[in-house]
């Protein structure tokens, strides 16, 4: 095991970069960083943490080329190597993540997020004031409140996110998409295979251009027909396209609603 404690007045970002296992990051009140690593012990002595700068990097130095993306699953896979990564950073840092099979928990607020995974779930309760960038291949994605934009690939697996403030750009080749409440921007979303279901927020129009192969299309809530002209409100410009699945407009929940149809 190895355990580590920093003074991060100031901290700007936190990188952690592994191979398989699960990663558990929380924000917490004052300057200090915590950092623990356990699991496999030659994994552990292959993984430094350290101090960079105004970033606290979390490093495993076995093969791989990660945040390129490329990691030898194999290498770990058939050796049953997994490595436990908990790190409680002060609130409002940029989070960079990578690794070749590991979930991964966040809980806090968060500056921004990055993620590039092989396979595992992505879980975030609390809020991420900027950009949301997620990479995975097999894996569902939980997003609570996304201040920025919102990019996702995801090869297989489900998301769901609460909220997005700015632009969204989501991929899935086989899982559903679900987007709770978005207010204004353009929504661009597409399934292989796969249902959609966004929800725009209450006093916000909706331009929608969207198909499907084979599936149903509806909408809960009136189409704009000039962008931004109905009821004086922003408008979100929605492009979808499902190949099998169905895609869904609604009306999303009142704020103070949110929280218990999220359960």
């Amino acid at each position: 095991m190895n355990e580590q404690r920093f003074h991060t007045p100031g901290l700007h970002g936190l990188e952690i970069v592994v191979p398989a296992g699960d990663v558990a990051v929380e924000t917490i009140d004052g300057d200090e960083s915590f950092v623990v690593v356990d699991g496999d012990e030659k994994l552990v002595e292959q993984t430094t943490v350290e101090l960079r700068g105004d970033k606290l990097v979390v490093d495993f130095h076995g093969k791989r080329s990660l945040l390129g993306i490329t990691i030898a699953v194999g290498d770990f896979s058939m050796g049953g190597g997994r490595l436990h990564v908990q790190a409680r950073v002060p609130h409002d840092v940029k989070v960079r993540l990578a690794t070749a099979s590991a979930d991964m928990a966040l809980r806090g607020r968060f500056a921004s997020l990055e993620t590039k995974t092989a396979s595992g779930d992505l879980v975030v309760a609390g809020e991420i004031a900027g950009d949301v960038v997620v990479k995975t291949v097999s894996g569902d994605v939980r997003l609570d409140p996304v201040g920025g934009e919102l990019r996702v690939q995801s090869v297989s697996g489900d998301l769901r996110v609460r909220s997005v403030s700015g632009s969204l750009v989501a991929k899935s080749v086989s899982g559903d998409l679900r987007v709770e409440s978005i207010r204004a921007g353009h929504a661009e979303l597409t399934s292989i295979s796969g249902d959609i279901e966004i929800g725009i927020a209450a006093g916000s129009n909706v331009d929608v251009d969207a198909n499907t192969v084979s599936g149903d299309l509806s909408s809960d809530v009136p189409l704009a027909s000039v962008p931004g002209e109905s009821d004086g409100g922003p408008t979100v410009v929605v492009r979808g396209k499902t190949v099998s699945g169905d895609f869904r407009v609604l009306r999303a929940a009142t704020p103070e609603a949110a929280p218990a149809a999220a359960g």
